[in-house]
């Protein structure tokens, strides 16, 4: 495998993660299509808990409007919360809620067997196990040893 091989299975990987991800309250609504936008904005705040909006959009190179938008939308989930930044009290600070949300229940609970199959074009139960072992494999050893918050 090499670098543009790694970066592609990564890309599958990430569509099978989102296809796996059940679909938020009112998902066709105001919220719809951001689940990448959220994702990324999670993942961020998950490794630099207090940071302003400014300094995720600058971290993540998406724009400050969709990083407010990102950060409304895990507020509103429980996901995270906002509090005023004693340096400078005009901005806020998002950190992951202390508690786990309703909203990350439901996904934690979710399962992967229908996006994969789906990715595979197979559902048959051998090759379901022998990918899913795999990435048993790959989370075990380039995941970060914190447990996901938000």
């Amino acid at each position: 495998m090499d670098g543009v091989e790694l970066f592609l299975l990564g890309r599958a990987l990430m569509k099978i993660g989102e296809d796996a991800l059940p679909e938020p309250p009112g998902g066709t609504g105001r919220y719809a299509g951001s689940t990448r936008l959220v994702l990324i904005v999670t993942s961020d705040i998950a490794a630099h808990p207090d940071s302003a909006v400014g300094e995720i959009a600058a971290r993540t190179g998406l724009p400050q409007s969709q990083v407010s938008v990102a950060v409304a939308r895990l507020k509103e989930a429980g996901s995270v919360q906002t509090v005023p930044d004693p340096a400078d009290r005009r901005r806020v600070l998002v950190r992951p809620a202390a508690g786990v949300s309703e909203r990350v229940a439901q996904v934690r609970a979710a399962g992967v067997e229908s996006a994969l199959a789906t990715a595979l074009g197979s559902d048959d139960p051998q090759r379901l196990s022998e990918v899913a072992e795999a990435l048993d494999v790959l989370k075990r050893h380039l995941m970060p040893a914190a447990p996901y918050r938000p």
